[in-house]
């Protein structure tokens, strides 16, 4: 990870600066590191692309930083951004220009490396299933599976994407035909041509057509070897999905998908973003189909079976809540709301028009896959109850009963103990536990975790004593225990 630093007051310069030197020894990582006294020198130095994440100070003489937050946004607009102010007063202000979180003075490590954490994490993702391009118009990140197809004209490469938008350098195709072709899902059909073979409709005599209508020549060398590629790689997805485990329950009463892997529907208008959610939907053997707004997303859950939609709230046209009243009309699948709104009506309104859950868009990877699994096994298996012994958890009314008396549980109490049954054999860490409740808040040390789970331990222990469903692993965290039904 690439890190500048920007703030005009010294001391508080070489603060962070430590703060960073003991990140790094506490994660046994190295990253490069740059640091400025002003804006002056930061700007003059920044040419777009240099950084993954810059620390700046929001308050500084002369060019202040959010001034400098706007130049370097229209330079890169991937960097991440995090204003470290001494007072709220360019909070608001500060958002304006896509920060990715805004600080007060002094930093600490309670506050920082959270945030680093998160920030490395998307960076690994992105640079692992992504590329850089640098043009023009500046810096802009891509991702594999975003990708349709490359097309090279005389000396402009031209990176054709699933969503109809088109990005161009001027290279040529061998400075990007390794990092392709190292992929299994990418193939060079022609001198000129690299084709995503999950975009292909159909392979003819006369080329490739695309699954969004484009025509790709393909050379008459590489016909049969295009043929056999195409054909191998479909299989190899097919063995990859047989090969897990997903429950083989499914409701007479429910239709029938041919048997592959899971279909999902993701429907976000931010590229960046849909490549993000898409490429850790694909690491676990999902095909997903990409939308941008609500009238998109309508035709192709009327055209194709999904096992899920995923449905982000802030879409052109209609809202993200009107869309999943509709899409609730034609297709049967579970509809969750992928949002960067963490507020709790916003989320009740998610679950009034049809939504099943409600993601927020700062969950970690781990823990929004295990979330969409759950609830893809949950809908195919038709389950809507899960017994132990005289503990049932009614999952349609997010509602617990204890020998059939119902025992009041918060929401986030109901959704940690469903998550943690439902991998009875995995000890939680606070971390994971905070995430599940509370992932759109800064990480406290643990104390909500440890005064949460003393309460949901209680109430479950003076509803039956007869056995501890929760038991904590010391040093580790907590886990589920079952018992014999």
């Amino acid at each position: 990870m690439r890190i500048g630093i920007c703030d005009g007051d010294e001391q508080e310069l070489e603060h962070l600066l430590a703060l960073l030197r003991e990140y790094q020894l506490s994660r046994g990582t190295s990253f490069d590191c740059r640091s400025f006294h002003n804006s002056t020198d930061f700007l003059c130095d920044m040419k777009g692309g240099e950084y993954d994440l810059v620390l700046l100070d929001a308050h500084m003489p002369g060019i202040s930083g959010i001034q400098a937050a706007q130049e370097l946004r229209e330079a890169d607009k991937n960097v991440r951004i995090i204003f470290i102010a001494s007072s709220p007063e360019f909070a608001m202000e500060s958002y304006s220009v896509g920060a990715y979180y805004y600080l007060l003075k002094p930093a600490d490590a309670g506050m920082l490396f959270p945030l680093l954490d998160k920030a490395a994490g998307e960076v690994f993702v992105q640079e692992e299933q992504g590329i850089v391009l640098k043009n023009r118009g500046g810096v802009v990140r891509i991702g594999f599976a975003e990708v349709e197809y490359v097309e090279v004209i005389n000396k402009t490469v031209s990176f054709h994407l699933a969503d109809g938008a088109i990005r161009e350098v001027t290279a040529a195709l061998a400075d990007f035909e390794e990092r392709f072709l190292s992929r299994p899902e990418f193939f060079k059909t022609h001198r000129s041509y690299l084709v995503n073979l999950n975009y292909i409709q159909s392979i003819n005599i006369n080329g490739i057509m695309t699954k969004n209508g484009h025509s790709i020549p393909v050379s008459r060398q590489r016909r049969i070897q295009v043929q056999d590629a195409y054909m191998r790689f479909m299989h190899q997805a097919e063995t990859v999905i047989m090969t897990q485990d997903v429950p083989p329950t499914v409701s007479s009463e429910r239709p029938k998908r041919p048997r592959g892997p899971w279909r999902i529907l993701l429907v976000d208008d931010e590229p960046a973003e849909r490549t993000f959610w898409a490429d850790i939907l694909r690491c676990h053997g999902c095909m997903v189909q990409l939308a941008g707004n609500g009238r998109d997303a309508l035709k192709l859950a009327e055209s194709e079976p999904y096992d899920c939609v995923l449905l982000d709230v802030m879409i052109p046209g209609e809202d993200g809540f009107a869309i999943c009243e509709k899409i609730r009309k034609v297709v049967q699948a579970p509809v969750v709301f992928l949002s960067c709104l963490t507020e709790s009506d916003k989320q009740l309104k998610g679950f009034a028009a049809g939504g099943i859950d409600y993601i927020t868009k700062d969950t970690p990877a781990a823990l929004f896959w295990a979330k969409v699994e759950t609830r893809i096994k949950l809908a195919m298996s038709d389950r809507t109850q899960i017994r132990y012994g005289p503990l049932l958890m009614d999952l349609t009314g997010h509602k617990l009963t204890m020998n059939g008396k119902e025992l009041p549980l918060t929401a986030a109490e109901f959704d940690i103990l469903w998550q943690m049954s439902e991998h009875a054999d995995h000890v939680f860490t606070l971390e994971e536990i905070f995430a599940m409740a509370w992932g759109s808040q800064l990480w406290d040390g643990g104390q909500m975790v440890q005064m949460q789970m003393s309460r949901l331990r209680r109430k479950l222990e003076k509803a039956w004593a007869g056995h501890h469903f929760i038991e904590t692993v010391w040093g580790q965290g907590y886990r589920f225990v079952p018992i014999n039904n």
